[in-house]
């Protein structure tokens, strides 16, 4: 009843959920464990409504959408608005400008990131990616991951955490201290390509 009432953490274990990538709790920032809602095939393009922002509403397209998308992924020819949905990032910049005319695509679920904290023993951080993509269907769906593997991927977390984590120190500082390869295999999850932060700085392999 006690560890049920009040688990023998190292410290708090914060969980928030954002509906879209626009992040308006800003879980990225604020939780252990941020859940941001967000799709994974292509954008839903209405290109008459398009067309209806830059005549009627006097959008200037190529300036407020395409020039400032991050990944430089759109073009507009004036016509027809272009996106190369396979170098999006989602961040929802443009579907944010014109959402009469852009909508997310239809095959949806979240991301599931860890490490966010306030200062304590480190500086303040953001989470870090851990499943690039969960569909969260019902445990009776056909896809291969449904919500009912979230319960044991939050397990595994915990149980190596409050283990092996020392007192007062968040789940992000303890990611940092042992390394996220490391803490990966400890909860046996594969690397993902996003969960890269920046390339390499050190060329060396040291065995």
């Amino acid at each position: 009843q006690d560890e049920l009432h009040r688990p023998f953490f190292p410290y708090k274990f914060k969980f928030k959920f954002s509906g879209c990538p626009n992040d308006c709790v800003a879980s990225i920032a604020r939780s252990d464990m941020s859940f941001i809602g967000t799709w994974r095939d292509d954008i839903r393009i209405d290109q008459e409504k398009v067309r209806w922002y830059a005549k009627d509403m006097n959008l200037d397209i190529n300036d407020v959408v395409v020039d400032r998308c991050p990944t430089k992924c759109m073009a507009w020819d004036g016509k027809e608005l272009k996106i190369d949905n396979s170098n999006c990032s989602r961040c929802m910049h443009c579907i944010n400008v014109m959402h009469l005319a852009l909508s997310p695509g239809k095959d949806r679920g979240c991301s599931i990131l860890i490490g966010s904290k306030a200062p304590i023993l480190e500086g303040a951080q953001l989470s870090s990616v851990l499943v690039p993509f969960m569909k969260m269907e019902p445990p009776y769906s056909e896809d291969d991951v449904t919500y009912e593997d979230l319960p044991d991927l939050i397990d595994a977390i915990w149980e190596l955490w409050g283990e092996e984590g020392k007192t007062r120190e968040r789940v992000g500082e303890f990611i940092q201290r042992i390394g996220m390869g490391n803490f990966l295999d400890a909860i046996g999850l594969d690397p993902q390509p996003e969960m890269v932060a920046h390339p390499r700085t050190n060329p060396y392999v040291f065995y």
